[in-house]
């Protein structure tokens, strides 16, 4: 009979908020690299 494995176990407060920093930090840097994709685009041209 197969042997039951124990429930996984809840993680730590601590653990939580690394996780939520990390997410948060990996988000940061996508809105970054998105602010200065932007900022290198060439503008339009309103003169015309």
């Amino acid at each position: 009979m197969p042997e039951k494995l124990p429930p996984p176990s809840k993680p730590t407060r601590d653990e939580r908020l690394a996780a939520a920093l990390r997410e948060n930090l990996r988000r940061r840097k996508v809105q970054g690299r998105e602010l200065d994709a932007a900022d290198t685009l060439p503008k339009a041209d309103e003169s015309g």
